[in-house]
């Protein structure tokens, strides 16, 4: 079965950027080359995404514009997106999810294929986190405060995570590996 793992950077009170430009620039000269090798490992394990809308239209923006194996890579890679908005057909190699969203990323999870990865946090994760999909939680927690905008687990039920391990970069990053515990 396939996993799902959720990638996101945040500050360190929990801030996330978003499409906050003043977040980004306080998180980009943190990525020191042993960060920015740890996001490109996480990048080439999985063979898809799930986005939901606003991350999509962010990256269809971006990416199909860069060059480079990062590029090469994210533009390849079929991506799963939720929207309740959008219309198919999607550009950027993605597919529309409707409907139950839940049951529809159950069936991606079965399918045969490496892990799935959602960048950010938001309605979808909490959709994913509230039906028992999401495998492991990957959190970068960058050495500023931000003190606005929206925080990492804002809005979501309680949940206990197992910590499966953590990393210090160069540059005072810290990766923090959890584990959603299902309930008892």
């Amino acid at each position: 079965m396939r996993q799902i793992i959720v990638e996101v950077e945040v500050s360190v009170d929990g801030a996330m950027g978003g499409e906050n430009m003043e977040f980004w620039k306080q998180n980009y000269p943190l990525h020191s080359a042993d960060v920015q090798e740890y996001l490109n490992d996480l990048l080439f394990m999985p063979d898809a995404l799930l986005m939901g809308r606003k991350t999509y239209e962010g990256f269809a923006q971006v990416w199909p514009t860069r060059k480079g194996k990062e590029a090469d890579r994210i533009n390849s890679m079929p991506k799963y997106v939720t929207s309740r908005t959008l219309q198919e057909p999607l550009q950027w190699n993605a597919s529309l999810i409707q409907g139950d969203v839940a049951s529809e990323i159950r069936k991606l999870k079965q399918e045969p294929g490496k892990s799935l990865l959602q960048y950010g946090v938001g309605e979808l994760t909490q959709t994913m986190l509230q039906a028992g999909l999401i495998d492991e939680f990957r959190l970068l927690v960058f050495p500023f405060t931000f003190g606005e905008g929206p925080r990492i687990f804002e809005q979501m039920d309680v949940t206990t995570l197992k910590l499966l391990n953590t990393r210090t970069f160069s540059s005072g990053v810290v990766a923090l590996h959890y584990q959603p515990q299902k309930p008892a």
